[in-house]
């Protein structure tokens, strides 16, 4: 038997594994970065940090 298919699957395996977490991870950001816009835009936290001392 020819251990090349094991080895593909393991490349194979090496590959998705990690660019599925990522997409994932990117999706989760976006999520959460669409959130906080809803709940503090962009020019309220602008605002905020100037009339710090």
């Amino acid at each position: 038997m020819n251990p090349l298919p094991f080895i593909l699957a393991a490349y194979a395996i090496a590959l998705v594994v990690p660019a599925t977490l990522g997409f994932a991870a990117r999706a989760r950001m976006r999520r959460a970065e669409r959130r906080l816009r809803a709940i503090d835009p962009p020019s309220a936290r602008r605002l905020r940090a100037r009339a710090r001392p």
